[in-house]
């Protein structure tokens, strides 16, 4: 079973037992996310109303700091120069479970259950027009 979860505006395809880097989050210990996908064996959730009780529940493990990321702006002529830096802040999390929330299971398409027919009224066949009258021909 895995999911895609949404997290800093990035989706993640992640694992029960898993470990990897989002964005920062605020909250330390356990966090609820909200799956975007949901697949279990040969069930899948996509549908907002499938993916209503689903969840994906993790623990922050630590926060670590990404790689820095440096930058030098420069205009010619007239002394602008402009060094700058960066080093995003991660938090670790890892997938402690994932949850489908109990949705109904669909059966797979080559197992549906036959349809059952229904008693229909017999056809009326429809009555024939009369056919279009033709014009006079065009005079030239």
């Amino acid at each position: 079973m895995y999911a895609v979860i949404k997290s800093g505006g990035k989706q993640y395809r992640v694992e029960e037992g898993e470990q990897l880097a989002v964005e920062l989050l605020g909250a330390a210990g356990e966090v609820e996310l909200a799956p975007v996908l949901v697949v279990d064996g040969d069930r899948v959730l996509a549908t907002p109303k499938e993916l209503e009780a689903a969840q994906v529940s993790a623990r922050v493990v630590d926060e670590a700091r990404g790689p820095k990321v440096t930058g030098f702006t420069y205009k010619p002529k007239t002394n602008n120069r402009k060094r700058w830096g960066h080093r995003q802040r991660y938090s670790l999390i890892e997938i402690t479970g994932i949850s489908a929330g109990g949705a109904p299971r669909k059966t797979p398409a080559g197992k549906a259950a036959p349809a059952k027919k229904t008693p229909t009224a017999k056809k009326t066949t429809a009555t024939k027009k009369a056919p279009a009258k033709k014009r006079p021909p065009k005079k030239a």
